[in-house]
């Protein structure tokens, strides 16, 4: 009898391992399994990026490469915004760079495979760059977030990348991508944990929000105008918690139901 329970524990042991490299830990970094990362880390076989220009640039506004980062994205306008901190320490607009392409339409991303982009707040960590993306290069978003998952939202792999195509990414050109992937770079390696990005379906101004007022997702939207309106106020931006079905900021995101957005540990 010790032979087959010997077996047995030896084949759980193995379907465990399997189960933890082929979809537990893919999971855990916003992939669906082992087969979806290994599909985003194929080789670039494009030349470094130079940044003088870059570095120029950034010296130019009065920022430098490593200080702290923030984006901002407007679906409807097709915009992401590169926010850099200063001295004084609140942020101010680097650079704007259309969006080449995103797929979906206004509103939030809601199941794997409807191809649809996300909105909502986000934090990038180190782990979270994608340096060999099959799309030139890439940052995971981190979705699902707190709150999606609190909402049963599912997906994976949602990313800035180059490359400009997108099955529910936000797709630059490589050019823009470069200075993007190496100012959010630059401020983690130099100490920032991690860059909040902020994404909204367009800029939530009250007249913007008053003609949607048909949407099934304006409710969403009036949430996500109480993070907007805080950076617009401060340039800082909030702090962001889950907290049951809605995004919470500032003070009330540290109560003690409520689950902090955060990227990957």
């Amino acid at each position: 009898m010790k032979r087959p329970l010997g077996l047995f524990a030896a084949g759980f042991v193995v379907v465990s391992l399997l189960w933890a490299i082929g979809i537990a830990w893919p999971q855990s970094r916003g992939y669906s399994d082992v087969l979806d990362w290994l599909r985003d880390r194929s080789i670039s076989d494009a030349p470094k990026y130079d940044r003088q220009q870059l570095h120029a640039d950034l010296r130019i506004a009065g920022f430098a490469l490593g200080d702290q980062a923030h984006v901002r994205i407007f679906k409807r306008e097709r915009l992401l915004e590169l926010w850099v901190r200063r001295d004084d320490g609140r942020f101010a607009l680097f650079r704007a760079y259309p969006i080449c392409t995103y797929s979906g339409t206004l509103g939030p991303k809601l199941a794997e495979g409807d191809r649809q982009a996300p909105e909502g707040f986000y934090r990038v960590a180190k782990a979270q760059l994608n340096p060999k993306s099959r799309h030139h290069l890439a940052f995971n978003l981190g979705f699902p977030n707190a709150l999606d998952r609190n909402l049963g939202r599912t997906g994976s792999a949602l990313m800035v990348h180059g490359g400009c195509s997108s099955i529910g990414c936000y797709a630059m050109t490589d050019g823009q991508i470069d200075e993007i992937y190496a100012v959010l770079e630059a401020a983690l390696l130099h100490g920032q944990d991690e860059v909040d990005v902020a994404i909204f379906p367009f800029r939530l101004t009250e007249t913007a929000l008053q003609s949607a007022a048909g949407s099934q997702w304006l409710p969403f939207w009036r949430n996500l105008k109480e993070g907007f309106d805080r950076f617009e106020a401060e340039h800082l931006p909030p702090r962001v918690a889950a907290c049951k079905n809605a995004y919470v900021f500032g003070d009330a995101a540290t109560g003690e139901r409520c689950t902090p957005i955060t990227g990957w540990v």
